[in-house]
């Protein structure tokens, strides 16, 4: 089962709202994006624990989607509650990595998160995808002093940030 299918049934199982939001139809991911890029990573571990960074990361990519693209599961028939739901989801992603104890993924996440909203409020997409990028292999390769200088870049939205995230970001070139 795909990371975003498993996500859809854990978000099925817990009902409420969120279970409310989901399509009939099931979840289809496109097989290669962030997760994948963290669960192939060297820090990751066993494909067990591989395969709950992919649900996690999966869960946090989704409500990054529901924030400043198309969701790819959620369906939300306003833009306030796909915000609502899009922090749901970084909360569930996030919750997961702490219980892991993880907490230098936590915090490469809540980069991730921080830095594309920047990149966003500037109007920067292209930014926003090589942050994803960068932080996917902060993940799942260890952080670099290069990858933050590349964050510091960005906090500053200094116009040579992009090309500093794309040179960190390496294996994730999923986009």
């Amino acid at each position: 089962m795909s990371p975003l299918a498993r996500l859809e049934a854990l978000l099925r199982e817990q009902g409420g709202l969120m279970a409310g939001l989901l399509p009939a139809r099931p979840a289809a991911g496109n097989g290669h994006g962030p997760a994948q890029v963290v669960a192939s990573g060297p820090r990751v571990g066993d494909s067990e624990v591989a395969a709950e960074y992919e649900l996690l990361v999966e869960a946090i990519y989704e409500g990054y989607l529901l924030h400043y693209g198309r969701a790819r599961l959620l369906r939300t028939p306003e833009a306030d509650l796909g915000l609502l739901a899009g922090d749901q989801l970084y909360a569930l992603g996030l919750a997961r990595l702490v219980a892991m104890g993880d907490l230098v993924a936590v915090a490469e996440l809540a980069d991730v998160i921080t830095l594309t909203a920047l990149a966003h409020g500037a109007g920067d997409g292209e930014l926003a995808g090589a942050i994803w990028d960068a932080g996917a292999c902060a993940v799942g390769w260890g952080p670099s002093a290069e990858h933050e200088h590349a964050k510091a870049l960005a906090r500053a939205g200094a116009p040579e940030a992009l090309e500093a995230m794309r040179a960190v970001a390496g294996p994730a070139r999923y986009s």
